[in-house]
């Protein structure tokens, strides 16, 4: 059974930092694209950023390019994302997100979801 699951999230200040992990588990990720999503209250799930479990470049939203790392520790089998520079129009739920094969930032390819970690920038 395969499961994501996500850690990290909580409420931080406008302009602070925060670490998002996901740490898969049930299968083999080797030859799979990882991504996070996020959904804000009142609006659609939408992309951040994604990365081949086995490397290479990533892709990210225009939104948190220059602020967003995604990253992940084949040793600790977990991906990061590493926000920087929060405002409030990053509160949301993020989500993590698993599909075989290349990235993509269409969330109706990912096959496998966590159930989200809340993540809340005060002003």
């Amino acid at each position: 059974q395969v499961q994501l699951v996500e850690s990290g999230g909580g409420l931080v200040q406008d302009g602070g930092s925060l670490r998002l992990s996901c740490a898969p588990s049930g299968r083999t990720f080797t030859n799979y694209a990882m991504a996070w999503f996020r959904q804000a209250p009142g609006k659609e799930r939408e992309f951040v950023a994604a990365i081949r479990w086995s490397g290479g470049s990533a892709s990210y939203a225009d939104s948190v390019k220059g602020r967003f790392t995604i990253s992940r520790a084949n040793a600790k089998n977990t991906v990061y994302l590493q926000m920087n520079s929060l405002n409030a129009v990053d509160t949301a739920v993020y989500y993590c997100a698993a599909r075989a094969g290349a990235h993509t930032s269409n969330q109706y390819e990912y096959d496998y979801w966590g159930q989200g970690t809340q993540v809340t920038v005060s002003s």
